[in-house]
């Protein structure tokens, strides 16, 4: 409604500006139409322009046209070309052989199974006796396999003190030695005379007031075992370990600090035996 409203008053005020300059430029004209005037009116009747009038307001949105119909679908494409296979590469050169593995310890294998005993055999008809033999050679000493080896020494005399990991711990009293047996008490080394493998325990007692002690167990020169007591401490140093043995090879023990020892107590001691021979591995 008030759209219109301006409308209508848009048009009435641009009418009325027209009127006003058609008067103001042909002024009176007579009732006959004969005068000048009239001459005059018929010959410019049309006045100036007039001012544009206000722009109307726009007009409603119109409704959405339909859809277009769908393109056509495209065509598939042709499958590109196989690439050539590449030619091959040249060979690389060989690598270096890798370093020698270190060879493992002798393994100790333990006794296989008495076989089941034979069937006897049948015996024989009565032949005609035969000749009578030369006399055989006498006979040598039995077999090392057949002998048993067992040692147990102990100290009675009082405390040694060593500024040497190499000095060797002697003994004083054989507990135990087996016949066959070679112990030397005075160095404390034993010297294997029958091949095989042995098993050798060993306690010795720190001195209370010293330093670090150091006990080792050595087969040839080769430290198997190390033991250590703190200083200041008193206390028991023991190791065990089996070793297999050849003709010739040593086992003893070296010390480095101070051990106790007593004449009656037997604070330090050291022990081996034979499990079996060598024949038998």
């Amino acid at each position: 409604m008030k759209i219109c409203v301006a409308i209508i008053l848009s048009i009435a005020l641009l009418l009325g500006n027209s009127v006003k300059l058609r008067a103001s430029v042909t002024g009176p004209v007579p009732s006959d139409g004969d005068g000048p005037a009239s001459q005059v009116c018929q010959q410019c009747c049309q006045g100036p322009a007039a001012i544009p009038g206000i722009p109307g307001l726009p007009g409603p949105l119109g409704q959405m046209g339909p859809y277009g119909q769908p393109g056509s679908k495209g065509g598939k494409g042709e499958p590109g070309h196989k690439g050539e296979i590449g030619q091959i590469g040249p060979m690389g050169d060989q690598g270096s052989p890798g370093n020698t593995g270190s060879k493992g310890d002798d393994g100790i294998g333990l006794p296989g199974k008495i076989g089941p005993r034979g069937l006897p055999g049948f015996v024989g008809g009565t032949g005609e006796p035969g000749v009578k033999g030369q006399k055989g050679e006498t006979g040598g000493t039995p077999d090392d396999s057949n002998q048993r080896v067992a040692f147990t020494v102990v100290r009675t005399s009082s405390s040694d003190t060593s500024t040497s990991h190499d000095t060797r711990l002697p003994f004083q009293q054989a507990e135990t030695l087996l016949p066959g047996t070679s112990f030397d008490l005075e160095t404390g080394t034993f010297t294997c005379s029958v091949p095989g493998t042995y098993v050798f325990t060993f306690s010795v007692l720190k001195y209370s007031n010293s330093n670090s002690l150091f006990i080792y167990l050595v087969k040839n020169n080769h430290r198997v075992i190390t033991t250590l007591g703190q200083s200041n401490q008193r206390g028991q140093l023991s190791g065990s370990a089996v070793l297999v043995l050849q003709r010739g090879d040593t086992v003893y023990l070296t010390m480095y600090g101070r051990a106790y020892s007593e004449s009656t107590s037997h604070y330090t001691s050291f022990s081996g035996v034979l499990l079996y021979p060598e024949s038998m591995n």
